[in-house]
């Protein structure tokens, strides 16, 4: 718990003289105010985040934690537990679609498992840092306690700035949990107050049966556990994944070093909303990349404030839509670096 709050209580605000100068550069750009639309609230942001008028972007990394959910046993998922450590190993052979976008983009995965069921996979590519082997079914009790869901986010914070460390000015957030939608779910219905019919949707592709099922569980883990929105670490440990909780420890941990993360899907972004309920300033720190095809995705953006970069219909996770993002991310710096201004191209500006 010491290494989460010293880290909570680092995190910074953003530096608004940065930003409002980067704003300036852009408005002098030979083209017309904000007509490079999302790219120009990009390159301002980072602006604020790293404090230079010209942001500069490094090497990029995706952060891929793993785990699984006790929660599965009541049948809220079209795919069974097995899944998790065999995509595991996929990601760790180059086999799934997060390894061919990251191979395309330049980018590290990074993969974790912090909560895979079995056995733990031997692999030299492969961060075992399992607290526990997935979570308890949280729809018969909760699904941690608060020391493993402390520890799993501390994993996280740990991960993360290490390759911070190593060199990373750019980190992704990425899952792979078989039933981390049903967690996620209930997540947003606690902080948001949401009706779960409204938020819950079909995961991995449940039919509509499988659907109303999976809210009836969440609905009855929601009524057994009563988390306190008033009290992140008590959602987290009840209704939460060990995956999500990494996670929010690689937000909070980003944010604690300055560094720019960019949120993947429904899962990665309800780690992204216990990191800003811990945190509030957190929100500084994040970009949303797309906007999935979970129903109860676009309300957890809206309720962060964050807005979508990409909309692509994506619901596969592992951090894929993230790491699209990030040539538009670079795109937006080589703007800020390389086009001339009106008056160092001779371009009459506007009276």
């Amino acid at each position: 718990m010491e290494r989460l709050e010293a880290t909570l209580q680092s995190i910074g605000e953003p530096n608004l003289e940065a930003a409002q100068a980067a704003q300036k550069r852009l408005d002098n750009l030979t083209k017309p105010l904000g007509a490079l639309g999302i790219m120009e609230q990009i390159v301002v942001r980072l602006a604020a985040i790293q404090g230079k008028t010209i942001p500069e972007l490094g090497a990029k990394v995706v952060m891929v934690m793993a785990g699984d959910h006790g929660v599965v046993a009541e049948g809220v998922s079209a795919y069974p537990q097995e899944v998790t450590p065999q995509m595991v190993l996929n990601f760790l052979n180059n086999g799934a679609a997060i390894n061919v976008f990251s191979n395309y983009t330049g980018s590290k995965v990074v993969v974790t498992d912090v909560g895979v069921m079995g056995p733990a996979i031997e692999h030299p590519r492969l961060n075992v840092r399992k607290i526990r082997e997935g979570t308890r079914n949280m729809a018969r009790e909760a699904a941690m306690t608060e020391a493993e869901a402390v520890a799993a986010i501390e994993v996280g914070i740990e991960l993360v700035q290490a390759e911070i460390d190593a060199g990373a000015a750019l980190v992704a957030t990425g899952e792979m949990g078989i039933g981390n939608t049903t967690p996620s779910s209930a997540i947003l219905a606690v902080f948001s107050g949401v009706d779960l019919d409204i938020i819950t949707g079909r995961g991995t592709g449940l039919d509509d049966s499988g659907r109303h099922k999976k809210i009836a569980v969440i609905k009855q883990a929601l009524e057994l556990n009563q988390p306190d929105p008033g009290q992140p670490l008590d959602v987290l440990k009840k209704v939460g994944g060990l995956e999500i909780a990494a996670l929010t420890g690689v937000i909070i941990g980003a944010a604690a070093r300055r560094v720019p993360v960019v949120v993947d899907g429904f899962i990665s972004s309800a780690a992204a909303l216990m990191a800003c309920k811990m945190n509030q300033r957190c929100q500084d720190f994040l970009f949303a990349s797309h906007l999935s095809q979970e129903p109860g995705h676009r309300i957890m953006l809206e309720y962060m404030g964050l807005q979508p970069i990409l909309h692509l219909d994506l619901r596969l996770g592992e951090g894929t839509g993230a790491v699209l993002t990030f040539p538009i991310f670079e795109a937006a710096v080589k703007v800020m670096k390389e086009m001339a201004t009106f008056g160092e191209a001779g371009v009459s500006n506007k009276e």
